[in-house]
């Protein structure tokens, strides 16, 4: 959950800056370096003052950041050897006192031994696609990281990418060959060595992709993840975001932009379009294609085009996104081979699967209505565009065209909602009960605060199924355990959601830096674990979820999802429970279960 707002309240300028004042004694002017700097003292410190739970920055820290660090950087253990780590090892324990001292010696290390790694598995992998494969020869290979050690040596490091590379190409030979059974023309049907070669090209092409992509990762982006692993040692969700990652969560939340609307790829160097979304400003204006490559980028002031071909994909996205009204003319190649010239003029670009959905499902048997409801995520427009949207208002408007169709409940499905906006959980709780709390919120000090639905009348007083899986989180727990405690809805899923039950904020780091240093930004923002939230019963969510009143077991029951199985997250507490009287007409629980196991146990399925 996020609320800009609070930040103001929990984290007051005047602290922000006498806390930073020396930040401002020693960087005085400006170079990257320096900038990296800055914005780690003020990620550190700002943790330090507002995190929930802050962490002692001692010898258990720094290896926390080391392991986090070791993590993010190599989490296939494809790229550092044992030769790297014990350069690395050296540092393990001195983290802590690099960032006091604003020093990078581990981050310039690892950058360092990565660069020089990467270069030599591009050729490993090169070198092994020119030959053909001998599928005959028994090997085994090792492709769970959790499994693996290092590899001792480069030598060691390129028979695993052998091996790797082996693998996936003959997982590809084999769906071609697959796919050769199914040809019912002989004269299109190729040899085994001819597959082979086809097998070797595609997997050539997507690792000559994949590492484009990744060596077009650049300062920031490197500085991020070593960032990243700094405040993982808080815990999971505190995180750095970059002005170029908070932009994209932003759009994430609020489901619009401004911009063409067209999704790319990098491929080969291109930025190539794969998508188009409907309604946006290329659909509009029709002439730009699926598969089509941008090559350069023009705007409405400039003479001169830019080109983009080799260009990391965010910067080529940054000069095609824009201010609504102002035009831009990509220059494109097709599939043909023929160039044109598009000229799009930008509009907001609103991203439909953001947004909740609605559909009327009727039961054969019963001749019986049931509404369903879709929401992916609680997202709401911070910045309150003209065209932004909240999800409690669009899901009390599909309630209400719901009901129209005479319907007999309501499924709300929450899987895969990792969550969002705080504020509109509470409404969206008050859309179904009368007037009372729908979550208690605690700071490391004083009591917890209960945030109510003060709102008497109800949307929806039919029956109501709330559907949760493990990638359930945060709002979507909140709700869940509302409704499940009033005993207003019956829960349905795997066995326990997600586990998040800790509160974030999202503090930019521009608006606490001192007015000798604003030439440094942008700096992007911090989002900082400050509060944990609680059932209005006085349990947790955290850790533990919410346990499913009936469980139907999904494909993310065998994997380990959730809250607990991640590093330094907060341990489940509880807090006295708020006042609240359950449902009038609580939901029948036990003899739910009793019918869904009768029918469960006649699926043969």
């Amino acid at each position: 959950m996020f609320s800009i707002k609070k930040i103001k309240t929990r984290i007051s300028i005047p602290v922000a800056v006498v806390a930073l004042v020396a930040i401002s004694l020693l960087y005085s002017f400006c170079k990257r370096s320096e900038k990296d700097e800055v914005i780690m003292q003020m990620v550190v410190q700002l943790t330090e003052m507002q995190h929930f739970s802050p962490a002692a920055m001692d010898d258990d820290f720094s290896e926390k950041v080391y392991k986090a660090y070791l993590k993010a950087l190599d989490p296939s253990k494809q790229f550092l050897t044992q030769e790297d780590i014990k350069q690395l090892d050296v540092y393990k324990l001195q983290i802590d006192d690099q960032i006091r001292n604003g020093s990078f010696q581990i981050y310039e290390l690892a950058n360092s031994l990565m660069a020089k790694r990467t270069n030599e598995v591009q050729g490993y992998y090169r070198e092994t696609l020119a030959q053909p494969f001998d599928f005959t020869l028994k090997e085994t290979v090792e492709l769970d990281p959790d499994k693996l050690g290092w590899a001792a040596n480069s030598a060691e490091l390129k028979d695993r990418w052998i091996k790797s590379v082996k693998y996936n190409t003959l997982s590809r030979f084999a769906e071609l060959q697959k796919s050769r059974e199914k040809e019912t023309d002989e004269t299109k049907k190729k040899s085994d060595a001819d597959l082979e070669a086809d097998a070797r090209q595609r997997i050539l092409k997507l690792y000559n992709d994949n590492f484009n992509y990744n060596n077009q990762q650049n300062d920031e982006d490197r500085f991020s993840t070593y960032m990243n692993a700094i405040t993982a040692a808080f815990d999971p969700h505190t995180q750095y975001q970059t002005p170029e990652n908070k932009e994209t969560f932003d759009i994430r939340l609020s489901g619009q932009f401004e911009g063409i609307g067209a999704t790319l790829q990098t491929s080969e160097g291109y930025a190539k379009i794969v998508d188009i979304v409907p309604g946006s400003a290329s659909w509009k204006q029709g002439e730009l294609k699926v598969n089509d490559l941008i090559t350069k980028v023009k705007q409405e002031n400039e003479a001169e085009p830019v080109d983009i071909y080799g260009m990391r994909l965010n910067d080529a996205v940054k000069l095609i996104r824009g201010k609504k009204g102002t035009k831009v003319t990509l220059t494109v190649k097709r599939v043909d081979g023929s160039i044109h010239n598009i000229t799009i003029t930008r509009d907001v670009v609103i991203v439909e699967e953001t947004y909740a959905k609605s559909a009327v499902l009727s039961d054969p048997t019963t001749k019986q209505n049931v509404g369903y409801i879709y929401l992916p995520s609680f997202y709401v427009d911070f910045k309150n565009t003209p065209t932004g949207r909240a999800c409690s208002d669009d899901v009390a408007k599909e309630i209400v065209k719901l009901k129209k169709e005479n319907i007999s409940g309501i499924i709300l499905d929450l899987r895969s909602n990792t969550g969002g906006s705080l504020t509109d959980a509470i409404k969206m709780g008050g859309l179904f009960i009368s007037s009372g709390p729908i979550v208690q919120v605690k700071s490391n000090v004083g009591n917890p605060r209960v945030y109510s639905d003060t709102d008497p009348n109800i949307q929806y007083d039919g029956p109501l199924v709330i559907l949760t899986d493990a990638l359930s989180a945060s709002a979507s727990e909140i709700l869940a355990a509302a409704m499940q405690d009033y005993k207003r809805a019956v829960i349905i899923g795997g066995p326990s959601t997600f586990g998040k039950g800790t509160v974030q904020v999202v503090a930019g780091l521009d608006d606490y830096i001192p007015r000798n240093l604003t030439q440094l930004k942008p700096l992007g923002s911090l989002v900082l674990t400050i509060q944990k939230y609680y059932r209005i019963n006085g349990g947790s969510t955290q850790l533990k979820g919410v346990t499913s009143d009936i469980v139907l077991p999904d494909a993310y029951s065998v994997f380990d999802i959730g809250e607990r199985f991640e590093d330094n997250c907060l341990p489940w507490t509880t807090v006295n429970p708020a006042k609240y009287q359950t449902w009038s007409k609580p939901v029948p629980v036990d003899k739910l279960k009793e019918k869904s196991v009768q029918r469960t146990s006649k699926n043969e399925g």
